[in-house]
């Protein structure tokens, strides 16, 4: 899929190879189940599943209002849920699909945890650290991250917008 060897690699090929775009499209699916459920408990609506081997082995939801723990975000919640599943800390070789762009906060986590690519949906406007500009923090040179954004990127906004269009 034409990654670089960068420590973030971000691919934005030409043509997507159609068996892994439609993996990504059903992993993506997985997570915005659990962006409704977020929804559905007054949380804004972002869902993370973890895969390793074509099973999920973490999945999380955005969970900080109803846990009042700031830090419940749904790739924190789907990396404890996968390190508990693996019984491990590390999380190597598996990918993390998440509805929205992960924050600073998740991205630490992610690097921490090893997870090996991070696929999303809807990419984050709004802030000025985004995951194009990781190049300002320092991680492990010896650890690559793969990414990309972009993965049914308008149903994933679209759960985001009547979310907050409903709140108004």
């Amino acid at each position: 899929m034409g990654y670089s060897s960068e420590l973030f690699s971000k691919s934005v090929p030409n043509r997507m190879d159609n068996e892994i775009s439609k993996n990504h499209e059903y992993w993506m699916n997985e997570a915005l189940v659990f962006a409704e459920y977020a929804e559905s408990i007054g949380e804004i609506p972002i869902g993370a599943v973890i895969v390793k081997d074509n099973k999920i082995i973490g999945h999380g939801w955005n969970n900080p209002i109803q846990s009042c723990d700031p830090t419940s975000h749904a790739e924190i919640n789907a990396i404890r849920d996968a390190a508990r599943n693996v019984n491990n800390y590390r999380i190597l070789n598996s990918t993390i699909y998440v509805t929205f762009e992960p924050c600073i906060m998740c991205l630490g986590a992610i690097q921490q945890a090893r997870l090996s690519e991070i696929i999303f949906g809807a990419e984050d406007h709004s802030r000025m650290e985004r995951l194009n500009g990781l190049d300002r923090i320092k991680y492990d040179t010896a650890q690559s991250l793969l990414y990309q954004g972009g993965v049914l990127s308008r149903s994933c906004a679209r759960i985001l917008s009547d979310f907050f269009k409903d709140k108004r």
